[in-house]
């Protein structure tokens, strides 16, 4: 299926590859976050043997340079093979930048740029029902955006909130994303008693999302390995406290936690709290990165 804005949504890998096959273009601009599996690595290599026509990847887990995945990188490894046969590949840090060329990308082919263009502003768009209800009620609110994966340790925030329950008897927690934990964090949810305050929000549109970030008193953001998460520089644009783990990559005004430190965590909130859960100075806006990415494809179709 497909709307009107000519966004399509193929409801599996079949009708991804009739996708790939069918549709007219001169460039195809693959994104991959989290690890390479090997069906991102078969779906990356169809995409390069696509006849006339260029294709370029932007990796966006900015963490898997530090994995042990990415420790072992090497140009004789399946990922190896097939992220050479890209045309072009978009880092979005210089760990990054490094970790292709270990996996034996030649220099010209990798591009450093940053994967955030920040809005001039907020859209009108409305809230989901659910979302709107939680921020009416809820005080602090809390929010985080991602994938419901082991990675993105969830269940430590939903240990945070029981504790601020104690004192702040309005928190609540919400959380928008989706992925393959969802059942277990749902059944972790439910067997709390102030499960009702926890709102599994599922996928909500982008800018929806940037109206929750703006509205939410806290953002959190708690991984066990992570990269310049897009979510936390859309935080700190839109003057929103941001509260996360501490990756060694976070910008300037992120307020750090050490990784899987419930006590930590649940400090830095309260002092956020106690401060009174200002909203800081919004940040200026800026598209040179979209600009960079339009020149790359320029310079492929010469």
């Amino acid at each position: 299926s497909r709307n009107g804005d000519e966004v399509y949504f193929p409801k599996n890998a079949a009708e991804t590859l009739w996708l790939i096959a069918k549709l007219p273009y001169d460039i195809l601009h693959l994104h991959i976050g989290g690890n390479l599996t090997f069906r991102l690595l078969a779906l990356s290599l169809l995409c390069c043997w696509m006849p006339r026509r260029k294709a370029v990847l932007t990796f966006h887990s900015g963490g898997y340079a530090t994995s042990p995945e990415g420790r072992s990188a090497s140009p004789r490894t399946l990922a190896g093979f097939v992220l050479r046969r890209f045309d072009r590949i978009i880092a979005v840090n210089e760990e990054i930048v490094d970790l292709f060329r270990r996996f034996g990308v030649a220099n010209d082919r990798v591009y450093s740029i940053k994967p955030h263009a920040m809005p001039a502003r907020i859209t009108d768009t409305p809230l989901p029902t659910d979302l709107a209800a939680f921020f009416a009620a809820r005080s602090p609110a809390l929010l985080t955006v991602g994938l419901l994966e082991d990675e993105y340790d969830l269940p430590i925030q939903v240990e945070l909130l029981g504790r601020l329950l104690r004192d702040f008897h309005q928190a609540g927690l919400a959380i928008i994303g989706s992925g393959s934990r969802e059942s277990a964090l749902r059944a972790l949810i439910a067997s709390k008693e102030y499960a009702s305050r926890v709102l599994l929000c599922g996928d909500v549109p982008h800018s929806a999302t940037l109206r929750s970030i703006a509205q939410c008193h806290i953002f959190l953001r708690t991984t066990l390995y992570d990269g310049d998460a897009i979510s936390v520089r859309e935080a700190l644009h839109l003057g929103t406290p941001v509260i996360a783990t501490d990756n060694g990559m976070r910008p300037q005004g992120v307020r750090l936690v050490p990784i899987s430190n419930l006590d930590a965590l649940e400090e830095e909130t309260r002092r956020v709290i106690s401060t009174g859960m200002k909203k800081n100075t919004r940040q200026q806006t800026g598209e040179t990165n979209l600009e960079a990415v339009f020149a790359l494809y320029s310079d492929l179709q010469r």
